[in-house]
């Protein structure tokens, strides 16, 4: 299918005013996998709004399997078109009907936002039981799916033909019932990679729009093919632009290669996404083995969390709040890293080689944030003209991360920078 660019306001409505700013919030995945509970969702809810709430880390998320019981002895729960429902021993809150909504309100009564995950497509057992589709009469579940580019990982679901009479239907039932439920957020997932799904992307904002409540949408996981930015930025609040991120530094290396080709598609209520932040305590009861304190570095966290927030990628943390220690909450936590987050603008990069890559972002109320990460496996002195950030004469800078005010003339000369470690600061 021929992917058409709208602008946003010709067929959806400002949907990009839900994301001025890069979107700030917690994922269950790094840490729990399938496996977490509305009672963890609850205490972490409780953890963030008392300590990360006032920082801007509003969305807490339940990614992947939330309907599963985890237990073959205990069934999953469907309405009569096919529905999902939470699994009510691990939700028991969404007994009787009530799905995430009685969770959904809890989050809201603390100030903050929900959010959950769920696959492209349609279930196939759906289709095989030929389930009608809620919306369109005579039309079952059969009737709008295909084995056309199926997910490369899971084989639980088939693609909705757009074309076909009931597949908009479809997509309407399933946000008819997320609105219901006071969903914030969704993370879609094989919509991005290794095919780009842009039929059903905009099936899935025209959802979002009929089914009357705001909802922002995450597509995932990438690398997403940079042409299709574009459709993106008048379908998508954010979109993946690389796999799936844990804690291995050439991982991060090359979330910093690849990300420079979207610097023109950042902002405007459109963000690029870096993935999850993986750092903190990882892999609690996850897939991904062992459970551990992230493997990174405490200064390769520190470029992480540097180079997430001056590309402006919505800052989600993947591990384990509920054991959350101080360096990591210190991390999450630095005002000066997030104000460049949240209000940085025009991120570019201005050089990178084996050794060295430095960013810069223009900073609200004037002046040049530059981040300069040392990629190399020995310390480094690294410095950087001033007329290469835009810049020039002499000028007061501050470290966002140590505090310290310093004056630079002509050139930012950082000395023993760490290996993979950086350096961050903003210029007046």
């Amino acid at each position: 299918m021929a992917l058409i660019s709208l602008s946003c306001t010709q067929k959806f409505g400002d949907f990009r005013n839900l994301t001025p700013t890069p979107p700030m919030g917690w994922n269950s995945w790094d840490a729990y996998g399938v496996t977490v509970t509305e009672q963890e969702v609850r205490d972490i809810t409780d953890y963030m709004a008392e300590n990360l709430l006032q920082y801007g880390w509003e969305y807490v998320v339940v990614d992947g399997a939330w309907n599963s019981p985890l237990n073959d002895s205990i069934p999953r729960t469907f309405d009569e078109y096919g529905r999902d429902y939470p699994a009510i021993n691990r939700f028991p809150s969404s007994a009787g009907g009530q799905g995430f909504k009685p969770l959904a309100d809890y989050i809201h009564s603390k100030g903050m936002k929900f959010g959950l995950h769920k696959m492209r497509g349609i279930p196939r057992w759906m289709v095989e039981q030929k389930v009608p589709i809620k919306g369109a009469p005579g039309i079952t579940a059969d009737m709008i799916a295909s084995e056309r580019d199926l997910c490369a990982w899971s084989d639980g679901s088939l693609t909705v033909e757009a074309s076909r009479p009931g597949a908009q239907e479809y997509y309407n039932s399933l946000f008819e019932l997320y609105a219901q439920w006071g969903v914030d957020f969704v993370k879609y997932d094989d919509l991005s990679a290794p095919i780009y799904h842009g039929d059903e992307v905009e099936l899935i904002r025209n959802a979002i729009e009929a089914c009357g409540r705001p909802m922002v949408l995450s597509t995932s996981p990438g690398e997403t093919p940079v042409e299709a930015a574009p459709h993106l930025r008048t379908h998508a609040n954010m979109w993946r632009t690389v796999n799936d991120v844990w804690d291995h530094w050439f991982q991060i290396e090359h979330i910093m290669e690849v990300h420079e080709k979207w610097y023109p598609f950042i902002g405007d209520g459109c963000w690029p996404d870096c993935d999850m932040l993986p750092i903190g305590r990882l892999n609690v009861r996850g897939s991904n083995n062992p459970p551990r304190q992230t493997r990174l570095t405490p200064d390769e966290q520190l470029s992480t969390v540097s180079f997430f927030s001056i590309v402006r990628s919505p800052l989600i943390f993947g591990g384990d709040i509920l054991s959350m220690d101080p360096e990591t909450l210190s991390l999450l936590t630095n005002p000066d890293i997030i104000e460049m987050n949240q209000r940085g603008r025009a991120p570019k990069q201005v050089r990178r080689d084996s050794n060295e890559l430095v960013v810069s972002s223009d900073a609200p109320g004037g002046g040049i944030y530059a981040a300069v990460f040392n990629l190399s496996a020995e310390p480094r002195n690294i410095s950087v003209a001033l007329s290469d950030l835009g810049i020039h004469g002499k000028r007061k800078a501050k470290d966002l991360w140590s505090g310290a005010t310093f004056k630079v003339s002509d050139v930012l000369s950082l000395e023993s920078i760490p290996s993979h470690g950086c350096r961050v600061v903003r210029i007046k």
